[in-house]
């Protein structure tokens, strides 16, 4: 099974680490990442720019609305998205629970949607068929 783990963090505290203490704190992650990527688990992810660089869309009377920042007020930010491949839930969670990254935040985990991901895998498919036929012609 598929999962999606959401690293959340208080971006205030990496301010207050030291530069060689938070490079120490990534290289520990990356480390554990490897450990995941050995054992077929680590299937990808993306680490996020900070929480003030982001903004909101919003469907309002009839138009889209663009705010700046997340969408709620909280503490803990979302920091990155790791893509997890494990038997079940308890599976995810106990590889989970031995990364690094919680000692800053929680990480959310979640199964994805494979009904939908196969539509979505099947219109990826599509177009970049579509596309390799274009650039033939062309």
């Amino acid at each position: 099974m598929r999962f999606i783990c959401l690293g959340y963090a208080d971006e205030t505290i990496f301010k207050e680490i030291p530069e060689e203490k938070m490079k120490g704190f990534m290289e520990e992650c990356f480390v554990y990442d490897d450990v995941l990527r050995r054992g077929g688990h680590f299937v990808g992810g993306e680490a996020l720019q900070p929480a003030s660089t982001a903004v909101t869309l919003r469907f309002r009377e009839g138009k889209v609305d663009v705010t700046d920042g997340p969408y709620i007020e909280t503490k803990e930010y979302l920091g990155g998205i790791l893509f997890l491949e494990a038997r079940d839930l308890n599976h995810a969670i106990a590889l989970m629970s031995k990364h690094p990254g919680v000692r800053f935040g929680p990480f959310e985990i979640r199964p994805a949607d494979v009904e939908i991901n196969a539509l979505v895998r099947e219109r990826d498919e599509r177009i970049r068929a579509e596309r390799a036929g274009g650039k033939a012609k062309g």
